[in-house]
């Protein structure tokens, strides 16, 4: 399982516990010193079920220097190379286990890891 996050980030903290105190063993990767890259992204966004748009951490910085009336006139494969430069732009955090993928941090969604 690989946990995408940004140490100092609230809610990767709450995810981090979460999957602490549930004993559920974690590879963690810097989301911003490694951010997920194409061929990742490719895989990921489908199986997350959500889509691209979805991905993007609309309250954070780099979001906000683009702008939203940019990033509204992007396609889906200028948003994931959008994504794969830039970890700050991916909605944190990002748990991979197999082929699912959960994007953000949903404690009832987290849930299923345990089956």
């Amino acid at each position: 399982m690989i946990f995408l996050h940004y140490p100092t980030c609230s809610t990767c903290k709450k995810a981090r516990a979460w999957l602490r105190d549930n004993a559920i063993a974690v590879t963690e990767r810097h989301i911003v010193d490694s951010p997920p890259n194409k061929a990742e992204l490719a895989r990921w966004i489908p199986a997350s079920g959500q889509p691209v748009r979805k991905w993007l951490n609309t309250s954070g910085q780099s979001y906000r220097a683009l702008g939203r009336a940019r990033v509204d006139k992007m396609s889906d494969a200028e948003l994931i190379d959008a994504l794969s430069r830039d970890g700050k732009l991916v909605k944190r955090p990002v748990l991979v286990d197999g082929g699912r993928v959960f994007v953000g941090f949903d404690a009832e969604k987290y849930e299923k890891l345990k089956n």
